[in-house]
């Protein structure tokens, strides 16, 4: 496979393994070296790994430690969402969308937006033209997604979840980020103390907007609003309309 379009940024290395090409943080290289001696793909190998905790998406991801490393680690198997996902499945167009997904995360990153870092990406061959993908990212602290969260919390905390939810729509605002794909199920809530933080997740959606450009924040906001009415009308989440407004309110906008 050539890896002429999977370039790596500062602080990564590129390499191949047997077919497949990697792209991994300088550290963890050994890791993920060990990780694949005895088995093809990098979500295989993590599946099997004692102790391994397993996390329900759209497909199964599974928390481990990259060996030799002491990174603790979520690896997940790219597949396609939507109508065609029976069709298309787990083959992307060459490279897949892992790279972008890198770049994204180290520009968010570095513009103080809280979201998982890229630890390794790995791309195996499947036909011509065609991939495979596997994604490793840094394990985030313990918590869940906003509706798992929310669904235990007093109204304090609550509050505060809104706050550190409109913090971080603000930070992706302030990015020139526009999260296409900001829903409910996409934003990680910890708690750290008395204080919650809020992460975004699946940022290959993410496209980049002119710098002062406020539509970032804007249309980030109004599909998070959208994703919060729809999982109160069909999936039940106990938010009411005074909860929305208080976030977009402390977002610094309406949605």
């Amino acid at each position: 496979m050539s890896g002429a379009r999977l370039v790596a940024p500062p602080g990564y290395t590129r390499f191949s393994l047997r077919d497949a090409t990697v792209v991994a943080r300088d550290e963890a290289v050994d890791g993920v070296k060990a990780a694949l001696r005895d088995v093809r793909t990098l979500h295989c190998w993590a599946a099997t790994v004692p102790g391994a905790r397993a996390f329900q998406g759209r497909a199964t991801a599974w928390g481990t430690r990259l060996p030799n490393t002491g990174i603790e680690i979520v690896v997940r198997h790219a597949r396609h969402g939507g109508l065609l996902a029976a069709i298309t499945g787990d083959r992307f167009v060459f490279p897949g969308r892992a790279p972008w997904e890198l770049d994204v995360s180290e520009r968010l990153r570095a513009g103080g937006v809280l979201t998982p870092e890229i630890i390794a990406y790995v791309v195996y061959p499947a036909g011509p033209g065609f991939c495979r993908v596997d994604v490793a990212t840094r394990r985030l602290p313990d918590g869940g997604d906003f509706p798992a969260m929310w669904a235990t919390a007093d109204d304090a905390e609550r509050a505060r979840m809104l706050a550190a939810t409109a913090a971080l729509v603000q930070a992706l605002g302030a990015a020139g980020a526009h999260h296409a794909d900001l829903n409910v199920k996409n934003v990680h809530l910890t708690r750290e103390g008395a204080d919650w933080r809020a992460y975004a997740l699946d940022v290959d959606r993410v496209q980049f907007l002119p710098a002062g450009d406020d539509r970032a924040r804007r249309l980030t906001l109004a599909r998070l609003v959208r994703s919060m009415q729809k999982a109160r009308t069909q999936f039940g989440l106990a938010i009411d309309d005074a909860a929305i407004a208080l976030l977009t309110r402390l977002a610094g906008s309406t949605a």
